[in-house]
């Protein structure tokens, strides 16, 4: 015990970057999934040809290799990112693609009639998604949802390879110098007490949304 408490800050110090890619990969891949799954939609074949493309290669391809190709791949090119910057732009190009599918499968839950309804009502486009079709979506998506943002904690381990600072890199760093298991069981339990924290928020949430009836 008195190993683990020296190594803890060490360890802990990489938190910040684990969290600091997981909220970024949220904010950002959830709104480019919505704007994907509309695109789905599109009356023209070649803008459905284009995001199907880009979902097949998102999902196709692992993460991983995904993001030693950004990274190291497109710098070959003179296209050059930044550690965090690559793993930002990674994270959230490929959790879009993920989340894409899930706003599909909610708005094709959504019946005919209540676009049919928010006409009749004078509501334009605009209108009709955000306040008619949105909300009924979000509750729709929500446990599909959340089993993603649970990924996305444990995915954030996966940046010690192009050299972030996370916890994982960090237990390593530890376990290498010490010749000792213990880092990595410091990092199992902080992902273990990152992803209870995350699924109770995401169970509050349902049961809030369940009152949508």
């Amino acid at each position: 015990m008195k190993y683990f408490f020296e190594v803890l800050p060490s360890i802990a110090s990489g938190l910040q970057m684990t969290l600091g890619v997981f909220f970024i990969t949220i904010i950002g891949s959830v709104p480019l999934g919505i704007l994907v799954s509309l695109a789905m939609r599109s009356p023209y074949f070649s803008v459905r040809w284009l995001v199907n493309g880009y979902i097949w290669l998102m999902r196709g391809t692992p993460l991983l290799l995904q993001l030693i190709f950004i990274y190291y791949g497109l710098s070959m090119v003179g296209v050059s990112f930044s550690r965090f910057d690559a793993a930002a732009f990674a994270f959230i190009i490929n959790y879009a693609a993920y989340l894409a599918e899930i706003f599909r499968g909610g708005l094709q839950a959504i019946p005919q009639g209540q676009f049919d309804a928010a006409q009749v009502l004078g509501l334009n486009k605009v209108q009709t998604f955000f306040k008619i079709i949105l909300p009924q979506v979000i509750k729709i998506v929500v446990p599909s949802f959340g089993n993603e943002v649970v990924n996305s904690v444990k995915d954030t381990s996966l940046i010690y390879v192009i050299g972030l600072g996370d916890i994982l890199r960090a237990g390593s760093i530890a376990a290498s110098r010490d010749v000792s298991l213990v880092p990595y069981l410091i990092v199992g339990l902080m992902y273990l007490a990152m992803v209870a924290v995350v699924t109770i928020a995401l169970r509050r949430s349902e049961k809030r949304l369940s009152a949508w009836r």
